[in-house]
């Protein structure tokens, strides 16, 4: 079994996880993944699916921060004006983000027959990482087809960590990274709720880590260049109702728990938290001039910053912690920080 942060008895701060300690403890949203390791090239898309329905047809309120805008991310324009999610969430590498807008438009198209006809067009959103260090990112090896078996893979069960999808052939403060997730169960109004988070962790320099212990471990000296070059994508999802604007907050949030590990948000990184929440759904055909919203009150509104900057840093660990040591394009080499810790015990 991968290892995850609490194996090795490191605690991201004081909220209590879900059964899953993942993202998929937010009920009804499944996460899926399409691997691809042939040769030098280790990448892959993951899927994030909100709710069981059509999304275009059920949209949910969303938001997004961008922490550090080097990125070529697909969506994100439109979500941050009108607050709406209308199709799955894919992540991929930098250069797969046309082949994922477009697998996204063709099962959208598919389904509602009267897009570009009878209604507007869909905004795919679409993530992307650099995973060029480790993986063939020229070969431009992902198809619409794998971008489709992400999406058919997706699962409400535990989420698969470290080197899987997207996160494949990603890095994290000269580590191994990838994907990981993790979770919090906040209690407003005497009832339970979660919120979750997944990662695709490609970012911090050799060196700066820093975990929740204090220690700093470090890798082995490389040949890279010791800049910030990488990104990382952090999804949030909660089922506390909440506004577009306060989901926006909330995805701000997101960025102190990278900074708890020791990341700037440099120069070359991407860095882009986007939140949604599956609590009232926003109807495409809505006949009603005013709709009803709850939201929470803002007042309250520091439980999920909390909760939003512990699950960011227990994900990115997550990540971190499942990938093994890996060798990938030209002989480049991450190590695994699961086996640095072992090491240091």
């Amino acid at each position: 079994m991968l290892a995850r942060a609490r194996d090795f008895g490191l605690v991201c701060g004081t909220l209590p996880p879900g059964p899953l300690n993942a993202i998929t403890d937010v009920a009804g949203l499944r996460v899926g993944h399409r691997t691809i390791r042939e040769g030098d090239v280790l990448t892959g898309f993951t899927a994030i699916l909100p709710h069981e329905g059509d999304l275009f047809r059920e949209k949910l309120r969303g938001g997004v921060e961008v922490i550090n805008g080097f990125g070529k991310s697909a969506g994100l324009m439109q979500l941050a004006e009108l607050g709406q999610i209308e199709t799955p969430i894919l992540l991929g590498n930098t250069l797969s983000v046309g082949t994922g807008f477009n697998a996204l438009v063709t099962r959208a198209l598919a389904a509602n027959p009267e897009i570009g006809r009878k209604t507007g067009t869909v905004n795919p959103l679409v993530l992307e990482c650099n995973d060029g260090w480790l993986s063939d990112i020229r070969a431009r090896t992902l198809s619409e087809a794998d971008a489709f078996a992400a999406l058919d893979a997706a699962s409400d069960g535990p989420v698969a960590e470290g080197a899987v999808g997207a996160g494949a052939g990603m890095s994290a403060f000269g580590f191994k990274g990838g994907i990981g997730s993790a979770s919090r169960l906040l209690t407003l109004d005497g009832r339970s709720y979660t919120l979750g988070v997944l990662v695709l962790a490609n970012f911090g320099r050799p060196g700066d880590l820093v975990l929740p212990d204090g220690s700093r471990p470090a890798p082995p000296r490389g040949k890279e260049p010791g800049t910030e070059r990488g990104s990382v994508i952090i999804v949030l999802a909660t089922d506390i109702p909440m506004e577009t604007r306060q989901l926006t907050r909330v995805a701000r949030r997101c960025g102190a728990g990278l900074a708890w590990l020791g990341a700037f948000w440099g120069n070359g990184s991407g860095d882009i938290a986007l939140a949604f929440t599956t609590a009232g759904r926003i109807a495409h055909d809505e006949k009603a001039d005013l709709v009803p919203l709850a939201a929470l009150n803002e007042n309250r509104i520091d439980l999920p910053f909390r909760a939003a900057a512990e699950a960011t840093q227990e994900a990115v660990l997550n990540a971190m912690l499942a990938a093994p040591a890996t060798t990938g394009r030209d002989g480049h080499w991450r190590p695994s920080l699961a086996d640095a810790l072992r090491r240091a015990d």
